[in-house]
């Protein structure tokens, strides 16, 4: 069972580095698909001397800044492995965690498991985000009849096929309400497991705002009843 892990990348240089480098340690059989979306900051420059020839990456760069459903989009689109898993390019969510994923997906046989960073009810981010994740999660699970703990994580774990036939739209944030909505309304069993975190703030280059929970907000009931 190969790998397929899809890095959206927009302006990470501080990053990018060690984020590949932590994703190629895990001892897994697997492909890495970069897909800068637009960087200006020397990422995708750092990227191309660094890893170019490696023979486990694929490279794709997004002439503009599109969005990171966009990237997402693109990543999954030239993913070749059996599985697909989403990975932040920043270093909050630790590539270790891929291999109890896997092992859930396997053991239990279902089609998607998500990493859930509140499953064991640690404090892993600011009271702020901690409120709109809970608020953004309850609200699917009111909507969709649920109980996830974490529908905003990144780690989203498909077997390929699934997550190549479905159609999405999404250009920005939202791609993570997207992709939740539409596996639910498809009858797709949701399975979470409890991953690590370590949350960045805006100082240290997070770029998810408030703007975008507002979004994440009228994607889910768009989905939900006009999708």
């Amino acid at each position: 069972m190969k790998l397929s892990v899809v890095v959206p990348v927009y302006n990470e240089r501080n990053t990018i580095e060690k984020i590949l480098e932590a994703i190629l340690a895990v001892p897994l059989e697997k492909e890495i698909v970069i897909v800068d979306d637009g960087s200006n900051d020397g990422t995708r420059e750092l990227i191309r001397e660094r890893f170019s020839q490696h023979r486990d990456l694929k490279l794709i760069f997004h002439e503009k800044n599109k969005g990171k459903g966009e990237a997402v989009h693109t990543g999954i689109r030239e993913a070749s492995g059996d599985m697909v898993i989403i990975q932040d390019a920043d270093l909050e969510y630790d590539p270790k965690d891929y291999v109890p994923l896997i092992q859930n997906m396997e053991r239990s046989g279902i089609n998607v498991v998500y990493g859930s960073r509140f499953l064991n009810k640690q404090k892993v981010t600011s009271d702020w985000h901690r409120f709109v994740n809970y608020f953004l999660t309850a609200l699917t699970n009111g909507l969709f009849g649920v109980r996830l703990t974490d529908m905003e994580t990144c780690y989203k774990l498909f077997r390929a096929p699934l997550i190549k036939r479905m159609p999405l739209r999404s250009r920005g944030f939202e791609i993570e309400v997207e992709l939740t909505a539409k596996l639910l309304k498809s009858g797709e069993k949701i399975l979470e497991v409890p991953i690590s975190y370590k949350g960045r703030s805006f100082h240290e280059g997070k770029k998810i705002g408030w703007r975008d929970g507002i979004k994440a907000v009228v994607a889910l009931f768009r989905y939900r009843f006009f999708s």
